[in-house]
């Protein structure tokens, strides 16, 4: 999707005869190793980008990988360079070397070719940080102008929070005191934008507090907060699946559909990460931002249009409509939980309390269960569940939408077996690890008796279209440089979730829990889950 109206697939299958051209000025006509076709997007513009925290896992992972894939495929402007930043001292020469380890360890799926990665890292650079002190970002803008002369990027710099949020606030500080962040007007006047990543908050007085300072400095429509669980393949293509096909949209709704199930479930645990987690806890980490954004994505209203606002006006309502939860009776609405020791594909794993940087007394939870219900004409009376955990059972995120059963059972016992008759129609977006669409329906066994049995047809992103599936941060990055700002948060729509999930976390945290740990790893989490589907004779989905 773009900002400009027309629905688009990320790739356009068609082969096009001559060659991209290097998305660099400095670099000669590329081959195109992953894929063939042109993207159908918006143009990128010219621009610097500038990466806080350049030395972290998320740039080596996640942000090199995803910028050379697409330098590789034509899809960066040819007038574009990167500035790493971080408090780790190393030359340029240094900095690029550790990104190409990262690139050839994390992202084995991007064909390595020494030639293009030199011309690439060519436009790389590197400056030690000094968030700390006033006019820290002095020798950074005598550099991006140097870099706006050597490589044509007019002046419009991209900046990259991928640092702890404790360190926000120095690096707006030192925007704010520097002529980086000029607020120009014209349309051809060069632009500042933020990327910031997730968590956007601790709760609502955080998340206001982090908006009012990021307004302080860009206005909103510089900011973009990203989270890459919209940059996947499958969530984009809810919208497609609705709005793009008559057979859906007019099912779509509390008429014909009985429930929605979203789930989130991992095998790992914190995985090092016990400090962090002990501050966050699954809701902060996951329900807030990535699960909701899903439950926004299903139940929207159509937009006007596909354009940025268009879309994240309707993603706000759904978070403006969701009722507020009874914290008299929060037990009937949110459960939590926390792994206790298990077995993870038959090797034994210890339980949260015994994680590195845990406390071993520690009341946070790594489990959540939330039953929601968007009071508004479409979804009225259709309970939205939505549950997200560490060490469960198997490694998957999933939306499945349960249609309600036929009206009349025309097919009795004597057709179906009774496990099979109890089953609705489902359609089921897989997010990860297999991206894809299954819808299950009944379908008549062969043989000469009428006996009935449930199929499921099924579509893959990896067998259909036979080509590399781009990263989320590959679209989202691409996004940002393109100005468009559909795939990312809005304030409003931040503080809407914040509001609905912050009286929540409070009720907990003043309340410890009396049975933690309450679930072993490698089962599906505590029991008292499975109560919030029983008062309507509803069960999660087996995985």
């Amino acid at each position: 999707m773009t900002g400009g109206g027309k629905i688009a697939n990320v790739y356009q299958t068609d082969r096009v005869a001559k060659k991209e051209e290097a998305p660099m000025s400095q670099s000669p006509v590329l081959d195109n190793p992953l894929k063939e076709g042109i993207r159908i997007e918006r143009a990128a513009d010219p621009c610097a980008m500038v990466i806080f925290g350049a030395h972290g896992d998320l740039t080596k992972r996640k942000l090199i990988p995803a910028l050379f894939a697409l330098y590789i495929e034509g899809f960066l402007p040819r007038e574009f360079c990167v500035v790493g930043m971080s408090r780790t001292k190393m030359t340029d020469d240094e900095f690029r070397l550790s990104m190409k380890d990262s690139l050839q360890q994390f992202a084995p799926d991007i064909p390595f070719d020494q030639d293009k990665w030199d011309r690439f890292a060519s436009s790389i650079y590197y400056l030690p940080a000094h968030f700390d002190e006033p006019g820290g970002l002095h020798e950074l803008s005598q550099l991006l102008g140097t870099l706006s002369q050597k490589h044509g990027t007019q002046g419009n710099n991209l900046f990259y929070l991928s640092t702890p949020p404790s360190l926000y606030n120095p690096i707006l500080d030192r925007l704010a005191e520097s002529n980086l962040v000029e607020r120009r007007k014209g349309l051809t006047a060069p632009w500042p934008r933020i990327i910031v990543e997730k968590p956007f908050g601790r709760d609502l007085e955080t998340a206001v507090a982090l908006d009012e300072r990021l307004h302080g400095v860009f206005k909103e429509d510089q900011v973009f907060r990203i989270d890459h669980y919209l940059g996947k393949e499958t969530v984009q293509n809810i919208m497609v699946l609705r709005f793009a096909n008559g057979i859906f949209e007019p099912l779509w709704n509390r008429e014909h559909v009985d429930h929605v199930q979203i789930t989130n479930a991992e095998t790992i645990g914190v995985e090092g990460r016990g400090a962090y987690y002990e501050e966050a806890g699954n809701m902060r980490d996951m329900i807030q931002n990535h699960m909701l954004q899903l439950v926004s994505l299903v139940a929207m209203e159509p937009p006007i249009s596909l354009a940025a606002e268009a879309t994240r006006d309707e993603k706000a309502k759904v978070l403006r409509s969701i009722r507020p939860f009874d914290l008299n009776n929060l037990d009937k609405y949110a459960v939590r939980g926390q792994y206790g020791p298990g077995y993870i594909a038959g090797q034994a794993v210890p339980g949260y309390r015994e994680e590195p940087k845990v406390a071993k007394d520690s009341n946070r939870e790594t489990f959540t269960a939330l039953k929601l219900h968007i009071d508004n004409w479409r979804w009225a009376g259709v309970p939205f569940y939505v549950r997200s955990g560490k060490r469960l059972s198997k490694h998957v995120t999933e939306i499945a939408v349960h249609f309600k059963k036929a009206p009349h059972r025309l097919f009795n016992l004597n057709f179906v077996d009774a496990a099979e008759l109890i089953g609705p129609n489902i359609l089921v977006m897989k997010i990860q690890p297999d991206e894809g669409i299954s819808l299950k329906f009944a379908t008549k066994q062969p043989g000469t008796t009428t006996k009935l049995r449930w199929l499921s047809m099924d579509f893959n992103y990896g067998t259909a279209f036979g080509e590399r599936t781009p990263t989320a941060y590959e679209r989202l990055i691409h996004d940002c440089i393109s100005g468009d700002a559909t795939l990312f948060s809005r304030s409003d729509a931040v503080q809407a979730s914040w509001e609905l999930i912050s009286p929540v976390l409070e009720k907990w945290e003043s309340e410890a829990p009396k049975n933690f740990p309450n679930y072993a790893a490698g089962t599906w989490g505590p029991p008292e889950s499975d109560e919030l589907l029983a008062d309507d004779d509803d069960v999660w989905r087996s995985l």
